[in-house]
């Protein structure tokens, strides 16, 4: 019932990919970040909790077992997840099908995890699939860990407006349009790594 899912299996994979890139001598170690997008956005931020090498994390879309509050139960819920994807988590997942009240934690607990790394999280206006509200108040939440390490989190529990970046320590943007990585969020994560890594 313990056994991996996917997601795990992707994280895992992407931890495999950073024990080849840091013994690459072109690569600039202290620089990797790990980005992923919807599924994989899960995949990201959960190899960014067990790996620390990863320098910063960006989850972009990742919606439910993402970044997304799964108390709120609004768009995409766990007993939905488990129903498509029923080979994403593990067997255990599943007894938390319509009783998201029952969870132990919430997902600000994995974002908080990243702590003291730099971490983005982006929404779509449009991808209520993936909620985008309850992705902005994980983010939030999670701050308190971010300040016990004097880095600077998100100091308002409203959501920015459309296309209205914060680029703190703790990142977060809400833009207009569906579920997708565009050229707008691109321009974020370059403009934010570079403030906050270089």
């Amino acid at each position: 019932a313990n056994e991996w899912g996917s997601i795990s299996a992707w994280a895992y994979g992407l931890t495999k990919a950073m024990d080849y890139l840091v013994n690459d001598p072109d690569v600039d170690a202290s620089r990797i970040i790990v980005f992923g997008h919807s599924r994989l956005g899960k995949a990201a931020l959960w190899a960014g909790a067990t790996d620390p090498r990863f320098v910063a994390v960006i989850s972009n879309d990742s919606g439910c077992g993402g970044a997304a509050l799964s108390k709120r139960q609004f768009g995409e819920t766990i007993a939905a997840i488990n129903q498509n994807f029923p080979y994403w988590f593990s067997e255990n997942y599943k007894q938390f099908n319509n009783a998201e009240s029952e969870l132990p934690i919430d997902q600000h607990g994995l974002l908080a995890l990243m702590a003291p790394r730099p971490l983005y999280v982006a929404s779509a206006a449009e991808d209520e699939w993936a909620d985008p509200k309850g992705e902005f108040l994980s983010t939030y939440y999670s701050g308190p860990v971010y300040e016990l390490y004097e880095k600077k989190g998100i100091t308002e529990a409203v959501m920015p407006s459309l296309n209205q970046p914060i680029h703190n320590w703790l990142g977060y943007h809400i833009r207009s349009g569906k579920h997708d990585v565009t050229e707008y969020d691109w321009e974020q994560y370059i403009k934010w790594s570079k403030k906050v890594l270089y």
